[in-house]
């Protein structure tokens, strides 16, 4: 407010001092012609020394009124050059205001009512209006990877393609670290045009990009929204409406898969709006103790005996009840939230597991955004250390997707982990397209057959032959392999003839709280505080009678 108000003072007092010049030289302009007309002749005439001089008094208010028209003329001439800069000046301003710096497209602020503009003319010449929201996937691993300088480079590079891609007289503009909006006129019932201009869009993007020897192969993930769709509303979309649209769009076309596009529909709206209050609800479900960890039985397929659980994320939700982990996952994992929920979870089970039987093992999945982080094995053994839950019993459970994104810096989690005792399986095996020598390179201690491939054992002339090849691999590589989703005796009765496996599944039993599986361990006698307790119970009852009572076996 103060530099308003100096800047208001400052115009102010230069318009003053203006207006005063310009009332001197109009002044000055106005006694010249009163007086030069007949002083100036004489004054000629005594210079050349053919008449008298003129009054002395009237010769210096001539040369006086000189004097002011030479001030006036300067400041006329500093007056012109002062606006010259100053139009100049703002018209700087404006384009920066305007321009987004790095890529020189336009930005929300211009970006907005020129697409009010082109609405306006589409309107006139009776054609119809596209607008898109291009995303780009994963941009952040972009800079986390190779540096803001080739991010940078990254975004330039696709705001050029972009400008060559769209038709003549569209607009472009950036809205955010990784967002671009573009809009276009196109022909009435012109969809296949639409699509057209999509699909070569998103080929633009998605070319591979190199600079330095570094290369980056973005996606990107498209929304369409267009005035053609408006066609039943009372008043026609404004810019604002129509990229609100797009924008809906977009989040569908990315929760479908990389490069590709996707038409606004009016009941994805609502879809946008359960989204976000999901999102506001796991935000504060987390501190609240909302999400919770369950626990799915591991079995040795050959004895039938409990040999540990794989822990579960569920949601306990006291607006929307139990909730699945591939509804909240997802969430959050785009939120930025996974990391603290999967802290907190695992901070419960490790507690909770601290009274089983020193034989149980406990297995936790781990996001593949967690596997960005370069402090993740510091913060799991920090929960380790706080728990006091030994390493050897956990183990870690990664997915094959995890080891496209950045091998590398799998590794050197995967080996810091392994250094301190967890032991690592690869989960949902056969589903990614990991090689051999990935297999041979990282220190897995178990595969995990994915249960799709287990599922399809129920399905009549169904064949093994996969499942056998991936058992067979584990034996190659000394790795024991796990079955994942036996829901039926006829499924576990083969799956225990082709070797020694261990299994879960429905047909053990659905995951259960904490509550539960400790319930289920004290009838088991796979407690260690109950074990405790029966020890001191038949120390009591030794010094009482000095013999020993016959005790029960674990059953």
């Amino acid at each position: 407010m103060e530099d308003d108000a100096t800047q208001k003072a400052i115009k102010l007092g230069s318009a003053e001092r203006d207006v005063i010049a310009l009332g001197i030289a109009v002044a000055a302009i106005i006694l010249f012609v009163g007086t030069g007309g007949s002083v100036m002749p004489k004054i000629m005439r005594a210079w050349m020394g053919t008449g008298q001089a003129p009054d002395t008094m009237l010769t210096n208010a001539v040369l006086l009124n000189i004097a002011l028209l030479i001030f006036g003329w300067r400041r006329y001439s500093d007056l012109r050059r002062e606006v010259h800069e100053r139009r100049r000046a703002e018209a700087t301003a404006r384009q920066l205001a305007e321009t987004d710096a790095l890529t020189g497209c336009l930005n929300r602020r211009s970006g907005v009512p020129a697409i009010d503009q082109l609405l306006h003319r589409a309107r006139i010449t009776e054609r119809e209006t596209a607008v898109f929201m291009i995303d780009l996937d994963n941009f952040k691993q972009i800079n986390d990877l190779n540096g803001h300088q080739m991010g940078d480079h990254v975004l330039a590079t696709i705001a050029t393609r972009l400008r060559e891609t769209l038709p003549a007289g569209s607009v472009l503009a950036r809205i955010g670290g990784d967002e671009f909006i573009c809009a276009f006129i196109h022909q009435p019932k012109g969809p296949d045009e639409v699509e057209r201009i999509a699909t070569s869009a998103i080929g633009a993007v998605s070319s591979t990009i190199e600079e330095d020897r570094a290369l980056v192969e973005p996606t990107c993930s498209l929304g369409i929204a267009s005035t053609e769709q408006d066609k039943d509303e009372n008043r026609p979309l404004d810019a604002e409406a129509l990229i609100h649209r797009a924008d809906i769009a977009m989040y569908h076309a990315k929760k479908t898969g990389r490069n590709r596009h996707f038409w606004f529909e009016p009941q994805l709206e609502d879809e946008l709006r359960l989204r976000n209050e999901l999102e506001s609800a796991i935000r504060r479900g987390i501190p609240a103790g909302e999400f919770v960890p369950f626990y799915e039985q591991q079995i040795d397929l050959a004895t039938g005996e409990l040999v540990g659980f794989e822990m579960l994320a569920r949601w306990k939700s006291p607006r929307y009840g139990l909730v699945s982990p591939e509804v909240f996952i997802p969430i959050a994992e785009e939120i930025d939230l996974i990391s603290d929920l999967s802290e907190c979870l695992i901070r419960q089970a490790l507690r909770d597991a601290g009274d089983w039987d020193a034989s149980l093992t406990l297995s936790v999945n781990i996001s593949p955004v967690q596997l960005r982080d370069p402090w993740f094995a510091q913060k799991l053994l920090h929960l380790l250390v706080e728990s006091g839950f030994p390493a050897a019993r956990l183990e870690i459970e990664i997915t094959e997707s995890c080891l496209h994104e950045n091998i590398g810096a799998v590794r050197t989690i995967v080996s810091s982990l392994k250094n301190q005792g967890i032991r690592i399986s690869l989960d949902d095996f056969g589903t990614g397209y990991s090689s051999l020598s990935q297999l041979r390179s990282l220190p897995f201690d178990r595969l995990k057959i994915d249960r799709s491939f287990v599922s399809d054992l129920a399905r009549e002339g169904s064949t093994t032959e996969l499942i056998e090849a991936i058992i067979s691999l584990g034996k190659s590589l000394s790795l024991p392999v796990t079955a994942e989703g036996i829901e039926n005796p006829d499924v576990l009765e083969t799956l225990r003839a082709m070797g020694h496996l261990k299994g879960q599944g429905y047909l053990y039993g659905q995951p259960e709280d904490a509550c539960a599986t400790r319930k289920r361990l004290a009838e088991l006698q796979l407690l260690r505080s109950l074990a405790r307790g029966e020890i001191l119970a038949k120390q009591a009852i030794t010094d009482t009678d000095g013999a020993e009572l016959p005790q029960r076996k674990a059953g």
